[in-house]
């Protein structure tokens, strides 16, 4: 246990560990005696990383929404044309929240009502960030004459928003439905999305 304690992924580790009790119990079963059982550590040593279930379960989401932000910042850097970067990216960040949490979906409502008002402080954060990986895509889409707006930030918070209603934290485990069905939906999104972003003839001539 000692060992365990000293290792500088002891973070990780107990969030792993949230991550296979909330899969297994839920949010509101799940206790600071289970989690210290799991990861095999005291529970002060939690309480020194974490100050309670509430922040641990903030931290969980926290932690895919980084994850997420590092593969979309992948597909950003990728040598594929602007508008198919920005189409994997508008897919992605809602299946790759959907596939983080699939796992424990019978158990997302309860999560959600837990920590819903903290939630939806912090992940506007986690939006604008993924907001501003796009951008750069835009950006660069812009400047080969391929699509149109001159507020590529804008644009980006838009897009972001225009999928958020697709994501788990706003749709309880029934409205998600099957993965198959979620990424038909996205990626039809994600088609009409970006016939709305590609510049027209005219609007090159009007330059």
């Amino acid at each position: 246990m000692r060992h365990i304690a000293r290792q500088a992924n002891i973070r990780e580790l107990i969030l792993d560990g949230v991550d296979a009790l909330l899969a297994r119990f839920g949010y509101r079963k799940m206790t600071m005696e289970d989690l210290a059982r799991q990861v095999g550590i005291g529970k002060g040593t939690i309480y020194l990383h974490f100050p309670g279930k509430e922040e641990l379960a903030l931290a969980h989401v926290d932690r895919i929404a980084e994850r997420l932000l590092r593969r979309l910042g992948e597909i950003s850097a990728a040598r594929r044309s602007p508008p198919e970067r920005i189409r994997a990216m508008l897919v992605t960040r809602v299946l790759f929240r959907f596939d983080s949490v699939a796992h424990y979906s019978q158990n997302l409502n309860d999560l959600l009502s837990a920590v819903r008002k903290e939630l939806l402080a912090r992940r506007q954060g986690h939006f604008e960030k993924e907001a501003q990986e796009m951008a750069k895509v835009l950006d660069e889409g812009r400047e080969m004459g391929i699509f149109s707006g001159a507020d590529s930030l804008l644009t980006a918070r838009l897009l972001i928003w225009s999928t958020n209603s697709m994501l788990p934290f706003n749709l309880t485990a029934r409205e998600l439905g099957k993965r198959g069905e979620l990424e038909e939906r996205v990626s039809r999104l994600a088609d009409l999305l970006l016939q709305g972003l590609l510049q027209r003839p005219r609007d090159k001539k009007l330059k």
